[in-house]
């Protein structure tokens, strides 16, 4: 018996991958999705359906807001039932962000997403395009021997290397390796043959049904740790009465200064119900408090650890258990947690 042809729903948002050259002010545009169809015959050896929607207006990577992956998430879910997986064409610079944002807002996801992009527009002869675009698809098309999805979760496909989507980071636009996954290994690598790490990638029950989250609040504020900081800038920051949470940034292992003042202020924004996440500037590590006495005085004080979380994902973790409508205990404990592979346990 033939089984079924499998289907794709490639989604276009914007990015360098589908951008021209504008003859009159020489800048990068975006152009429409059929430019990108057109540059790549290839696709039609695919043996599996491949449909296409385009955002309307595309969208450039650095406009990327909370509403744009609402928008992204509601395009999935009306068309969760009818394909089999999803590649999305993204910009480079807020990808990890996007993953990140929908590895949360998808729970219980069962099918493979992933999000592609480029560092050289489609039409250049040299695009890094052609093969992410290709073996995305590839890949998201990929079954096991059951004839599930080969990788059903969100991830990052990027010069022959795919990612966990909420453990990447871009870390360098002149190269056509752009991300890191710096704590987490690779969920595949592409070659003569694509290899697939089957430890490293995510296990689900079929029975599970998908969970789309649409809510995320917003105030939620990056606070960087750095030698001269000065406490009234943290007093008039923790002023702010609509501000709910600080992720705070600080050195190596969860370390930040021990001046008393500093910490008061972090207690009183607690104090009052706000939530302080701690995660590492480092880009590779964890955040321990109680490797240090000045971690440890920060946990005292009631900031929670973030393990080693990016701050991708640090902050699109924040803006979904905001979001959700539990207890601040509750959301407190949540992140503390991997609840989608984001974090170590």
């Amino acid at each position: 018996m033939k089984s079924k042809k499998r289907s794709i729903l490639l989604i276009y948002t914007g990015g360098t991958i589908g951008m021209v050259n504008d003859p009159v002010t020489g800048r990068l545009r975006p152009l429409d999705f059929e430019h990108i169809l057109n540059q790549i015959p290839e696709l039609n050896q695919f043996d599996c359906q491949i449909d296409t929607r385009t955002f309307d207006p595309v969208v450039d990577s650095s406009e990327i807001q909370p509403a744009f992956w609402i928008q992204l998430i509601r395009m999935i879910k009306d068309n969760y039932d009818i394909y089999d997986g999803f590649v999305i064409l993204h910009g480079t610079d807020t990808m990890a962000y996007t993953a990140s944002a929908l590895s949360f807002m998808l729970q219980n996801l069962q099918k493979a997403v992933i999000l592609t992009g480029a560092q050289l527009p489609i039409g250049t002869l040299r695009t890094d395009g052609k093969e992410n675009l290709i073996s995305a698809i590839e890949i998201a098309a990929s079954v096991d021997e059951k004839g599930y999805p080969m990788v059903p979760e969100v991830s990052v496909y990027f010069e022959y290397k795919l990612f966990r989507g909420n453990r990447t980071t871009k870390y360098n636009a002149e190269t056509f390796n752009a991300f890191i996954s710096p704590n987490y290994p690779l969920l595949a690598e592409t070659g003569v043959h694509i290899h697939y790490n089957l430890d490293a990638i995510r296990k689900v029950q079929p029975s599970e049904t998908l969970v789309a989250a649409t809510h995320l609040d917003t105030h939620v504020m990056f606070l960087k740790i750095f030698p001269g900081l000065s406490t009234q800038t943290i007093r008039e920051i923790i002023k702010f009465s609509t501000l709910k949470a600080l992720i705070l940034e600080t050195y190596g292992a969860g370390n930040a200064p021990t001046d008393p003042v500093f910490l008061s202020l972090l207690k009183e924004f607690i104090d009052r119900g706000g939530i302080i996440l701690n995660i590492s500037q480092c880009r590779a590590g964890s955040v321990d408090m109680d490797q240090y006495e000045t971690g440890h005085k920060l946990k005292e004080t009631g900031v929670i650890g973030g393990k080693d979380l990016t701050s991708e994902a640090a902050l699109t973790k924040m803006m979904y258990v905001l979001g959700l409508n539990i207890s601040l205990e509750n959301k407190k404990n949540i992140l503390q947690k991997p609840i989608c592979g984001e974090m170590r346990e």
